[in-house]
């Protein structure tokens, strides 16, 4: 479903593609790209916003929101709908199931076909996993160490072995082990890792160029919860913090050169423009639903990231909204800014945070094993008391294990992607 609110598509510039809009962090992302888009483009700018949810019902009624939104946001800003000095906003829903392939490789076919290109993808969607809170643990790290506690916890319980449903039929499967795929890592990686492969192609014909892959990390993404033996974390009670932390490997390394030759099976270099770039982003500490806990305990933790934040951590955003905040930056910065500040600081994972009173902004984050931009022995630039407890300066053997273990990862997804297609492939014939 496509709804062109202003103008034609000849005025049309910049495609971004959101996965998981219908709620939490995903819409907020939606709702943020609008407003930062409309307040600071200008009239010869347009964007078309494509969302992804699991059904037409979830994407009907997110176009109807972010609609709502649109006129709320101009309303607000005493802009007229019809204005010409403001930039044109399209909406387009799209489906995908990112546990099934099969659903990954429709959204492909219909892109590849429908689009001229792709500016940025902005990978959001998600599965937790979580079944519940330890709680015993919980209470005594909260007592004893609350700021770490509530920043970088260690206290929820996740299932362990979770599956996706059967991608291909039985009797298609040569090697029955290589058919079975984590729910959690095929929600959180493998899934958006194939959709970013087959629509390669319209990333390279940005005419933004670089065309950009944004993934959505956690803070939360520990190096002890992540083993390349068990990439897909199917023996891990922490699979959701181990996704996390193979997408913060996976983006961190992509242009290391030790990585290249899997990188260039991934995102194929186009002949004529700079291939895309990867980025990682967080959003901080926000209020989602990705928990299952007790409504009443929903505002709790809510009021206990609030607090958290006023004592001084700069890592609780609490509201979806300022947790889009560095996902949004790094999708409508210019390519100069972004590269002025690697060049600067290094490639890094750019979280989003707030001061005490709220006020958002777009910040490095320590990621172990790569510190804060792949600079030894350089944590300068953290945010006050952003650090976890056990955290270590980066050594120049902690880097080079880092992006070994980047090569080692690449390498694996990259032969797990080319499995899957021959399966898949295997099936059709």
């Amino acid at each position: 479903m496509t709804d062109r609110y202003y103008g034609g598509d000849e005025d049309i510039h910049k495609y971004v593609l959101v996965t998981g809009a219908n709620g939490g962090l995903g819409y907020a992302i939606c709702c943020r790209l609008i407003d930062e888009f409309t307040l600071t483009r200008p009239s010869s700018h347009s964007m078309r916003l494509i969302i992804t949810t699991r059904d037409k019902t979830k994407g009907h009624d997110t176009i109807a929101k972010l609609k709502d939104h649109i006129f709320r946001t101009r309303k607000h800003h005493k802009v007229h709908e019809k204005t010409p000095l403001v930039p044109k906003i399209y909406l387009q829903s799209e489906q995908v199931n990112l546990c099934q392939l099969r659903s990954v490789q429709t959204l492909v076919n219909k892109l590849n076909r429908s689009l001229p290109e792709l500016d940025t993808v902005i990978l959001n969607a998600g599965h937790g996993g979580f079944t519940g809170v330890d709680w015993p643990l919980a209470i005594w790290t909260l007592l004893t160490n609350f700021r770490q506690a509530i920043t970088f916890p260690t206290f929820k319980l996740g299932s362990v072995g979770d599956l996706t449903a059967p991608q291909i039929s039985e009797t298609s499967a040569s090697r029955p082990k290589s058919t079975q795929l984590g729910q959690v890592f095929c929600s959180n990686v493998f899934g958006h890792y194939m959709l970013v492969h087959g629509i390669a192609p319209l990333l390279s014909n940005s005419s933004a160029t670089p065309g950009r892959v944004i993934w959505i990390s956690s803070h939360e993404a520990y190096g002890s919860t992540f083993s390349i033996d068990d990439i897909q974390g199917l023996s891990s009670p922490v699979a959701y913090e181990s996704s996390k932390r193979l997408t913060d490997i996976l983006a961190l390394t992509s242009r290391l050169p030790n990585t290249q030759r899997w990188v260039d099976g991934f995102l194929p270099p186009p002949s004529n423009h700079r291939p895309p770039r990867q980025y990682v982003a967080h959003p901080g500490v926000c209020a989602t639903n990705i928990m299952p806990i007790y409504w009443i305990l929903t505002y709790a933790m809510t009021a206990a990231f609030y607090l958290a934040r006023w004592i001084g951590s700069p890592w609780h955003t609490v509201t979806p909204y300022k947790g889009a905040c560095a996902p949004v930056w790094l999708a409508l910065a210019s390519q100069q800014e972004l590269d002025a500040m690697e060049a600067d600081g290094g490639v890094a994972k750019w979280g989003s945070a707030v001061d005490w009173q709220g006020e958002d902004r777009a910040t490095r984050t320590e990621v172990q094993g790569w510190g804060i931009g792949g600079k030894v022995g350089d944590n300068v630039d953290l945010p006050k008391n952003s650090r976890m407890k056990e955290a270590e300066d980066l050594t120049a053997d902690g880097k080079e294990h880092f992006a070994m273990l980047g090569r080692s990862c690449w390498q694996a997804m990259e032969k797990l992607r080319v499995e899957w297609e021959e399966l898949l492939k295997e099936e059709d014939d």
